[in-house]
């Protein structure tokens, strides 16, 4: 979704980099870029939110509790999105990004910003994905997972 009347307003790279690393699961990052009305930004926050109940019901219920192991994953996959995000947006070539967002190149160049938050954004989205994958595989093979003789026979 491309907005053609925002292209006007001057948008930094090195801001949009940071605020998808550290905001972007409540799509701080598309808010800054394209405006409060850009409908991918407010797709980004109920994934957000389920995900943080998710977390919060297990720390209160324990990991036992299979509608936390449901909720959990999508707090991870909107975190890994958002990095990937970050990690596009850093990477960008200065001329693109001019052409897209900074037509008449009023915003400073942050060369070392980019990168520190593209690495940022990279070990973070790794370790989230990763542990994402992780917890689905472990809940899915726990629940498929047939009963030992002893927990059977357990009262």
């Amino acid at each position: 979704m491309r907005h053609d009347r925002g292209a006007a307003r001057a948008r930094s790279k090195t801001a949009a980099t940071w605020l998808a690393f550290l905001g972007g699961a409540f799509g701080l990052h598309r808010f800054y870029l394209h405006g409060p009305r850009d409908a991918w930004g407010w797709l980004l926050i109920p994934p957000t939110l389920v995900g943080l109940w998710g977390v919060q019901r297990m720390r209160a219920l324990g990991q036992d509790d299979v509608l936390a192991w449901f909720l959990v994953p999508w707090l991870g996959l909107t975190l890994a999105i958002t990095m990937l995000q970050a990690i596009v947006y850093g990477l960008t070539p200065r001329e693109r990004w001019q052409a897209r967002h900074d037509p008449e190149g009023r915003t400073r160049p942050w060369p070392w910003l980019d990168v520190i938050g593209v690495v940022g954004a990279l070990a973070v989205g790794a370790i989230v994905l990763i542990s994402t994958i992780a917890f689905v595989a472990q809940r899915t093979f726990e629940s498929l997972a047939p009963q030992s003789k002893s927990q059977r026979l357990a009262p």
